[in-house]
């Protein structure tokens, strides 16, 4: 059996570029771009062919071999791809891009990355917004209401690349119950479902949750708002809490959600974090190819690195983050509450999970007094503030800053990271951001460089993959994963989202201490048959569009 699929895999690429073939006889004589001398990947996991690629009106119009109809033909723009392979579009199912794509639509990290569509939504989305306030100034300003509004905006501002959205549960709960921790009433989660119905018909992809490390205090509402997305050909997302020593009861949640609500489940960076946890990683892959067996649609995603980063304040317990940031900000004045928290068995788990004080280091700060501590581990706040506690630096720099710290955490295992990585059903993804050089005192590296690390590190140098599975797990699976029809492979008539890549050269050039850096090997990236990327440097051009899910009743 194993022998008949690798045939019949090997056999597909041979099978499209026979019918590119034909329609590059009966197509027509020039094209807008003409990609010769490529090996191409089609993202299908199938090996590398040598051919010639054309592009015309945003599409694929062909696809043949070096010497066949398409090497006589003409285009306004011809790449010779010699010594590079071509490959689609690559699709981020994990970032936080929709706000920086309203501050620079050039998405210049994660184009330069071969990024051609990022997938955003996960903690707050930006819709809905019905009665909150408007948020932000200059040009991130939020004063839309619902999903429509965020993408009118984008369309205004254009965007470089392609964007899909989902809608976060904690922001419905946000818009009808503020930061409430309470149950919602019968009625309140009625306007719950109603403005999730609502945006899936906006164009909406699917439900997001993120939970504290457990799962969720409520589950009736996760599932009853995935049944909404549900009927409307939705997915569901779940950012398990704490990744760490409640994983399996996270994830059996997640598996609960996709059995009552009849819908495909996606899990965001799949990994077990915290030393005390690493070994129980091959238990929860376990766990969820059993789930697989069952029938149940069941994938994942992972970033290529072994530390993590998001605020300070998702490693503090519930109960003094309860009532939103301000009220979490003013608790942390209160000595006897940060007294309380030293002993806290959620707050000295949740720390241990993010690499105890030695692996927590601090990458974003507001005073100026402050800044002498980016980039420095908590261990070593503590001895520049004279304080032998750690624990209690770390409090004393939270409640100085009201709760707005944000750290990178070295909690991850490598062994793990490929261990995952192996799985055929785990796709890439980079839980970063659309950002540029300007970008906040110490952005994560994935954020530039995701994609270039696992082509460069752990495909080139590891070989933990294969090139043509790493490329499956950038496109032909990410497309799977959302239901992308027309995106994800190299095929004739598919829209001409296309990345250039140097298999001997791609990889990142920057490090956690200095991310600033744009990876190298990628001289070309193509975004709706627009060149965005070419020799290297962003031409300027903003093609990007909103993607719309399946229950999408507007106009695109």
């Amino acid at each position: 059996m194993r022998r008949l699929a690798k045939f019949l895999l090997g056999a597909s690429i041979l099978a499209v570029l026979a019918a590119d073939m034909a329609a590059a006889q009966s197509g027509p004589a020039g094209y807008d771009i003409l990609i010769r001398n490529a090996r191409i990947l089609d993202g299908t996991g199938s090996p590398a062919v040598a051919g010639t690629i054309a592009i015309k009106d945003g599409h694929i119009a062909a696809i043949g071999k070096p010497s066949g109809p398409l090497s006589q033909a003409t285009a306004k723009t011809v790449i010779d791809a010699k010594g590079l392979v071509a490959a689609p579009g690559f699709i981020d199912l994990h970032t936080h891009s929709d706000l920086p794509l309203i501050a620079d639509g050039n998405a210049e990290s994660m184009v330069r990355d071969g990024v051609t569509t990022n997938v955003v939504g996960e903690a707050s989305s930006v819709a809905p917004r019905d009665g909150l306030p408007v948020e932000g100034n200059g040009p991130v300003k939020q004063d839309w209401t619902n999903l429509t509004g965020y993408f009118d905006r984008l369309k205004e501002k254009g965007i470089s690349i392609n964007i899909i959205s989902h809608i976060a549960e904690g922001q419905l709960r946000r818009v009808v119950m503020g930061y409430s921790d309470a149950a919602p009433t019968p009625e309140q989660m009625a306007q719950m479902e109603a403005l999730m119905a609502r945006s899936m018909q906006e164009g909406a992809w699917g439900l997001v949750t993120l939970y504290d490390s457990g799962g969720p205090v409520y589950p009736e509402e996760a599932i009853a708002l995935a049944k909404v997305a549900a009927r409307y050909g939705g997915n569901y997302t779940s950012h398990i809490g704490g990744e760490g020593y409640q994983e399996e009861k996270e994830l059996k949640f997640a598996f609960r959600v996709g059995r009552e609500a009849h819908i495909p489940v996606h899990i965001f960076h799949l990994y077990a974090s915290g030393k005390p946890v690493w070994g129980e990683m091959a238990r929860y892959l376990s766990l969820i190819e059993q789930a697989r067996a069952e029938g149940l649609d069941v994938t994942a995603n992972q970033y290529a690195y072994t530390a993590k980063t998001h605020p300070w304040a998702l490693f503090f317990p519930a109960w003094v983050r309860s009532g939103g940031p301000k009220a979490f900000g003013d608790r942390l004045q209160d000595p006897a509450v940060r007294e309380r928290l030293k002993h806290d068995k959620d707050f000295i788990d949740w720390s241990t999970e993010h690499g105890g004080w030695e692996g927590i280091v601090v990458a974003k700060v507001n005073k100026p007094e402050n800044q002498k501590y980016l980039g420095k581990t908590v261990i070593e706040v503590a001895k520049m503030m004279g304080d032998p506690d750690p624990a209690d630096a770390a409090l004393t720099l939270q409640a100085d800053e009201r709760g707005q710290v944000s750290g990178i955490y070295f909690a991850l295992s490598d062994d793990n990271v490929k261990m995952v990585m192996k799985k055929p059903w785990v796709a890439v993804a980079s839980d970063g951001a659309a950002i540029n050089l300007d970008a906040p005192p110490i952005p994560h590296p994935r954020s530039y460089s995701n994609n270039a690390q696992v082509l460069g590190h752990y495909v080139r140098e590891e070989h933990t993959i294969s090139l043509a599975e790493a490329v499956r797990k950038m496109t032909g699976l990410p497309a799977q994963i959302l239901g992308l029809k027309d995106r994800g492979l190299l095929k004739t008539g598919y829209w001409a989202d296309v990345t250039l890549f140097d298999p001997k050269t791609v990889g990142p050039t920057n490090s956690y201490e200095k991310p600033k850096s744009y990876p190298a090997g990628i001289p070309y990236v193509m975004v709706n048959g627009v060149l965005v990327i070419d020799h290297g440097e962003h031409t300027g051009a903003r093609p990007g569009t909103p993607l719309y899910g399946k229950g999408y009743q507007g106009k695109s």
